[in-house]
């Protein structure tokens, strides 16, 4: 049976000089080669030439193409040549990567490079290679009987400049938020999920502090409470992880990460339909990206603070399951109207939102896989972004934009509250017609953030795609790491965020 936490991958990173010599290419198993349209002269003038210029003559004319080439050296050389448009943007490289190391697959090639020609060769090229190349090195668990079968050794040799630590680091924070989210619910329980945090937090020196049952109706989250109500054990719990680099970045104010990370979500009385229900396991996929997100930023040396809060519950039906026109009071002591049982994420969120803020972070982003519309509006290609600052708008698209993890930023004014409005709470939940639920959960989230703080709110419309999702060939996706990782790695957004640390509420 497969781990709780995934086992490193057998992979070594090697670096050597961007010239593809006839030394160099005698040691490859295979060589991953992108390359601009017009390649023929490049290619001419490798080890092998006329045999990949004319096959490169004629290559497939679809973009984003690629195809194998099997060249005759003393070890047998697969090379696989993809070609990148002119003006392709990181979406694109990556996903032409992932076509490219697919055809690989059924080879088992133990010495792989990566390389780039003429217009083609950027650092963004390689380091997409390799995030393709790491991600399929590293599988996800396995409950075959015969046990899971043990990756082979593979030695990836980079050719060229590239940052393959940071690459490495940020593949590695997604392989754990695949790998976690991939798990079933009954092996990922609230209980199992606590105690592979432990793991992690002794693995990274993270502080850690589980906020059980107990503690939380002391903090007053009635609306996680509400949530969990109808699960058989008593396990939830909101688990607040510490990242703390070294030296003087403890003057600044943390980065709050918030994930919603419902472990399995029956709809509770207002139950899924079997279809609705069947994945229902990844819907801690926002917890998990958080924690993806921690890990990356730690294996980097992250300099500012970094706090991670996971919502960590089930949604399950019971005689104890909350239901429809509950009244329950959150953290913040907003009282709030239950109308339907599977808008489960924005309340266990309201209150983690809400604690969260107590600590006075200089940013609070959170991640969940919370509404429908959100995939009806942009399809599971894009996610969606909200946040409480109009500045942010642009750094937020363009971070998506380099990092190959595409968002779009809803608006989310005011005059929505009007439709949220309750006669006998401070607000509704939800509204029953879906109509515009993505926004409308995010005017609802908007409610547990003082306004004195700046909020993201990530909508993983992009968790789960079929086929998989640019470089990941999996349906789970793990989207969201790269994004975030590219998002707080931004000198001039954090430039924004460079405030002294205030005193936070115990």
């Amino acid at each position: 049976m497969s781990p709780l936490l995934p086992t490193r991958a057998r992979v070594a990173i090697e670096r050597a000089a961007a010239r593809l010599g006839a030394g160099l290419i005698d040691r490859l198993d295979a060589l991953l080669l992108i390359v601009p349209r017009d390649a023929a002269a490049p290619l001419a003038a490798l080890p092998h030439g006329a045999l990949l210029a004319r096959a490169h003559a004629r290559r497939p004319r679809a973009p984003l193409s690629c195809h194998l080439v099997p060249v005759p050296t003393r070890r047998g050389l697969a090379v696989v040549i993809g070609v990148l448009p002119d003006d392709a943007d990181a979406f694109q490289r990556l996903t032409l990567a992932g076509r490219m190391r697919r055809e690989l697959d059924a080879l088992g090639a133990a010495r792989i490079g990566l390389a780039a020609l003429g217009a083609a060769a950027s650092a963004g090229s390689r380091e997409a290679l390799l995030a393709a190349s790491l991600v399929a090195a590293e599988p996800l668990p396995a409950f075959k009987s015969a046990g899971p079968r043990r990756a082979a050794a593979v030695t990836l040799v980079v050719c060229g400049a590239a940052d393959s630590e940071r690459t490495a680091a940020v593949e590695r924070g997604a392989h754990l938020a695949r790998w976690l989210t991939a798990l079933p619910a009954n092996v990922l329980t609230p209980r199992t999920y606590r105690r592979a945090l432990a793991v992690l937090a002794a693995r990274h020196g993270w502080g850690m502090r589980v906020h059980g049952e107990a503690a939380l109706r002391r903090a007053g989250a009635g609306a996680f409470l509400a949530v969990a109500r109808g699960s058989a054990t008593r396990d939830a719990a909101l688990v607040h992880l510490k990242y703390r680099p070294p030296g003087r970045a403890a003057r600044f104010a943390p980065i709050a990460l918030v994930g919603k990370g419902l472990c399995f979500d029956t709809g509770g009385h207002n139950l899924k339909p079997p279809k609705a229900m069947f994945d229902m396991h990844i819907d801690m996929a926002g917890s998990a990206v958080a924690l993806g997100t921690l890990a990356a930023l730690t294996a980097t040396g992250y300099p500012r603070p970094v706090d991670a809060w996971l919502a960590i519950a089930e949604n399950r039906i019971g005689p104890r399951a909350y239901t429809q026109q509950d009244i329950v009071t959150a953290a913040n002591g907003t009282t709030i109207q239950v109308a339907h049982t599977d808008a489960e994420g924005r309340m266990v969120l309201a209150d983690a939102l809400a604690l969260a803020a107590r600590t006075r972070p200089a940013l609070i982003v959170d991640f969940a896989t919370l509404t429908g519309a959100c995939v009806g509006a942009l399809t599971e290609r894009y996610s969606g972004v909200f946040t409480n600052r109009g500045s942010l708008r642009g750094a937020l698209e363009a971070a998506g934009a380099r990092s190959g993890e595409r968002v779009w930023t809803f608006p989310t004014p005011t005059d929505y509250d009007e439709d949220l409005e309750s006669k006998p709470a401070d607000v509704v939940q939800c509204l029953l017609d879906g109509k515009g639920d993505h926004i409308y959960a995010a005017r609802f989230l908007s409610r547990f953030v003082p306004d004195g703080l700046a909020w993201v709110h990530v909508d993983l419309s992009s968790a789960q795609r079929t086929g998989g999702l640019a470089h990941v060939s999996q349906p789970i996706t793990g989207f969201g790491v790269r994004f975030a990782t590219e998002l707080l790695g931004d000198a001039a957004f954090l430039a924004g965020l460079a405030r002294p640390r205030t005193p936070a509420r115990a």
